[in-house]
């Protein structure tokens, strides 16, 4: 299966930013790589309503963090979809605990699936990249990762290192015509905020100026106009969509 068409892989497509990104990355014609880890059934959902509108993609199960199992799925990327054109490094976990209770092993998790999966998944992407000497990598933060989260200290450091990553590499790679740029979403309504209580959503909108919860579509949206042509001549941002939580 070789198409002309530009492909884009994705982690975590599996649910809320990642899902949205890949089904309208699909409606405009890309090839669509759908990663996942543990949510089978949601990118098998995705899928389907990718193919209900005649998109192309596929699925591969693979932990970011695990090189090999990186490996794995660009090779068989490259062996259906020919290259990739466009990685969305989305994959990530977080969690909510006293810096001075959180263990080594949650530490070690909080980097391995937000910082060193990138760091895999950019690394497999670039030579090819390198070689067309075009390429766009979207990397996807946090405004905890500007501001910082109390209660957040392992999750904010990560993914502050997604920023500190994404500008370095966009200096070193942008000779070769690649485009690295960030987005670091305010509060969105997605499963991984969905263990907030009432009241702590209740006052996250008393801080957000359009006083309310940011959409999946917000930030597809926004990498969608990062992968696009319209955005060639941005490189190394970090575009915060927060309604205004952080300015």
């Amino acid at each position: 299966m070789d198409y002309n068409n530009k492909t884009v892989l994705i982690t975590g497509a599996s649910r809320g930013i990642g899902a949205q990104t890949a089904i309208q990355f699909a409606s405009l014609g890309y090839n669509v790589i759908i990663n996942y880890n543990k949510s089978e059934k949601q990118a098998i959902s995705v899928f389907n309503k990718i193919k209900s509108f005649d998109g192309r993609a596929i699925i591969y199960k693979a932990d970011v963090s695990k090189r090999e199992e990186v490996n794995n799925m660009f090779r068989f990327a490259y062996d259906v979809f020919d290259r990739i054109d466009i990685l969305v490094n989305n994959a990530g976990i977080a969690q909510q605990k006293l810096f001075t209770d959180i263990t080594e092993s949650e530490w070690d998790l909080m980097f391995d699936i937000n910082v060193k999966g990138m760091y895999n998944c950019c690394q497999l992407a670039l030579p090819d990249m390198i070689h067309y000497k075009q390429g766009k990598i979207i990397n996807i933060s946090s405004i905890w990762g500007i501001s910082g989260a109390s209660c957040e200290v392992h999750y904010s450091a990560a993914k502050a290192a997604v920023i500190g990553f994404t500008k370095a590499l966009a200096k070193e790679v942008g000779p070769s015509g690649i485009t690295v740029n960030c987005i670091a979403p305010g509060v969105i309504d997605t499963d991984m905020n969905g263990n907030l209580d009432s009241n702590t959503i209740s006052a996250l909108l008393d801080e957000t100026p359009l006083e309310k919860l940011g959409q999946p579509e917000d930030i597809a949206n926004v990498i969608m106009f990062l992968a696009s042509d319209k955005a060639d001549f941005i490189t190394g941002q970090i575009i915060s969509p927060n309604g205004g939580f952080v300015i």
